[in-house]
Order: C-alpha cells, then structure tokens, then sequence
C-alpha cells in the first residue's frame, strides 16, 4: 500500500499540515509507504526530504496568493508526474490549490476527502471554488472528518452521507521540562493558572475570556500564548477594563515553552466563539497533560464532542464572560469536581486522541477502499 497526503503548507503552522505530518510519520513507522505533497510557506525552498524508508516530503514552491488562497502551480505539474504511484491520495480540505491539483493531474485511484472544516470566512473564494467543491466531494470514495459531528452537520456533505466516517486528530502525549514547570509554579505561586493558546484573531473569543477575569479574583490568572492582529486590541482591552494583574498576553510561544504552560496550569480554556474552531487540537494537547477543560458550545463545530462537558471538562455558552468565569470557580473551588475532571480528561485523549488511533483508524479505512475495488 502506498498513500499520499495532499494539502496545505510546510512549515507546519497550522492543525491541518500537523494532521498530515503526523500521519505520515505513523504511517511510515508501520512500515506503510507515505509520502506528503504539500506548497510553501515563508520562502521555505522547494525541495524533497526523505524522512526515512517509508516516507518523503515534497514541498513546491508557492508563488503568490490570490482569493485567499495560496497557489502554487508546480503542485499541478509534481502531482502529474508521481499520482501514478500512490493506491491512494488522503487529501486535506479545505485547500483549493490541492484540490486543483488533483482535477488536473489525471489520477484515477482512490481518493480519501478529509474534510477539515467549511470554508465560512472566505465567500468570495468560496463562490469562485464552489464547482471544484462539489467535484471533489462527489470523487471521493470515502469522505471523513476530524468528529461525528461536523460532517454530520455540514450543510456541504448532507448529500453524501453515505460515503461519511471519522478520524479524530491524535497527538503524541506532551513532554514538559520538569524544572521549567517548578518555575512557572514558582513565577505564579499563590495562583491559580488558566492557560489558552492560539492564534489572536475574532473567532477565538479571546475578548470573552480577558473579559471573565472581572470576575474573578486575584488568586486567578489568565495566561494567552500565540500572536495575531487583534494583539493591540486586546492589550488595550485588558488595561481599559483594568485586569493587567489577573490576564497575560505571551506573544508567540516555542514549542517547548507550550508544553510546560500545559503542564503547569491548573485549568485549559478554549473560549473559541464560531465554527471555525472546528476541533481545537490545542484542546487535546492539555487533555494529554490531564488538564480540565473548558470549551464553549458552538453550533455544528466538533469542539464540544472532544472536550465532554463534566467528563473532561466543562462546556459553556459561547460570547459569554460570566460562564467562562463560572466555569472557572466551579472547577478552582471544587477538588472532588477537579480531580474526577483531570482524570476524566487523560481517560479520554487515551481512549481517543491518541496518534496511535488515528494511525490505526486511518489504516483501517484505507484497507476498507481498496477492499471495495
């Protein structure tokens, strides 16, 4: 068997290139020939990389953006020359370039559509790439997503739930620096840590969570890592509402920097406020580390569905200061409620969020196309 994954960037910046890596790196370790075709970005140079016997990255060169998509024709002409040898091509939307790519290049193997999320911001891209959508989820032999849910409900694949499955996102357990950790308990001693991450733009709700620390009080502090361009704003929030003692903006976080803030804090928050955030990866990460977590409750995305409220966690009204707020008291004032949280939540990045499970499932899916020859 030998599988190609198909989409998005490298370097990794985003959840769906870390989908196709760590798939690949799974896959490869199995002794599963997988290779993955993806385009640049930052100038990282065009080139192959061979990641061991099993496994190489492709990675072409993007040449400009249009539409609010990155394209890079040499997709087109790389994907000619090597489909041939794939059984199957597991493609990642959304990635109109990708998608493109595999419309021209004349394959006629099996095709796994690993559908990510909606396109919901981008209308106008969405109006040009409509027809290629609809082309690409009719040539799929199977078409999966990352929860039961979001493919359920997506008002793109009501015709085609027949061919619907799902694979959750899995992540390797996270590894924080034990002296690092003693540090940051020490840098925050007599606090309570709840820790967010990811990128600072509107869907994120991160005005929600900044804005619950009025109502909280000074044993509680909010740290947020990542960088965006609602960073300004958001520090001119937390002095205009007064709470620069009780909410952190990090700033861009090195990885290994992340995993001791998973490992030091006390709760995870993913505030998140639209469909967009359609998984919350970072979510599954603190699970890892047997972090409570508190999600909000949007309609039709999957993030609620991985963090269970009170299993793992605590799910509440998206938009909302006081819930997040609540949530957080709730889970900082009760030890029993705290303790049955965390355990609930490693017992369940266990049980589904593991890489291993997504390797496997994947595995089984593949075998079950070709079966269906």
């Amino acid at each position: 068997m030998k599988i190609l994954q198909l989409g998005k960037f490298y370097p990794i910046r985003g959840g769906v290139e870390k989908v196709m890596y760590d798939l690949m790196l799974g896959l490869s370790e199995k002794r599963i020939y997988c290779d993955m075709l993806c385009a640049s970005v930052e100038d990282y140079p065009a080139g192959e990389i061979k990641i061991n016997a099993y496994a190489q990255l492709m990675v072409v060169a993007t040449k400009f953006k249009l539409a609010a998509t990155m394209l890079a024709p040499d997709l087109v002409f790389k994907l000619r020359k090597i489909a041939h040898n794939y059984d199957i091509i597991h493609i990642h939307h959304p990635d109109p370039m990708a998608c493109l790519a595999l419309w021209l290049c004349g394959y006629k193997g099996k095709v796994l559509l690993h559908w990510h999320s909606d396109i919901l911001k981008q209308k106008n891209l969405l109006k040009l790439y409509r027809p290629l959508q609809n082309w690409l989820i009719n040539r799929a032999d199977l078409i999966v997503g990352t929860t039961p849910v979001y493919v359920r409900e997506s008002r793109f694949l009501q015709k085609v739930q027949h061919k619907i499955d799902y694979i959750p996102i899995g992540v390797t357990p996270v590894k924080a620096d034990s002296d690092q950790v003693k540090e940051l308990k020490r840098q925050y001693y007599g606090k309570h840590l709840i820790f967010s991450l990811g990128r600072l733009v509107e869907y994120k709700g991160y005005e929600y969570l900044i804005r619950s620390a009025q109502y909280l009080d000074d044993k509680n502090h909010i740290v947020i890592g990542g960088k965006g361009p609602l960073m300004q704003l958001l520090e001119h929030l937390i002095e205009e509402i007064g709470v620069q003692h009780k909410v952190s903006l990090l700033g861009f976080m090195e990885d290994d920097q992340v995993c001791n803030y998973f490992e030091a804090c006390d709760i995870f928050c993913l505030s998140s406020i639209w469909k967009t955030e359609a998984f919350g990866i970072v979510q599954i990460e603190a699970m890892s580390c047997a972090k409570p977590i508190i999600t909000t409750r949007i309609a039709g995305s999957g993030v609620s569905w991985v963090n269970q409220h009170q299993i793992s966690g605590l799910v509440v009204a998206p938009e909302n200061p006081k819930a997040l707020a609540d949530a957080i008291q709730k889970i900082i004032t009760d030890f029993q409620m705290k303790k049955r949280l965390s355990e609930g939540s490693k017992n369940r990045y266990e049980a589904y969020f593991t890489r291993a499970k997504m390797v496997d499932k994947s595995l089984k899916l593949y075998n079950k196309i070709l079966k269906d020859n």
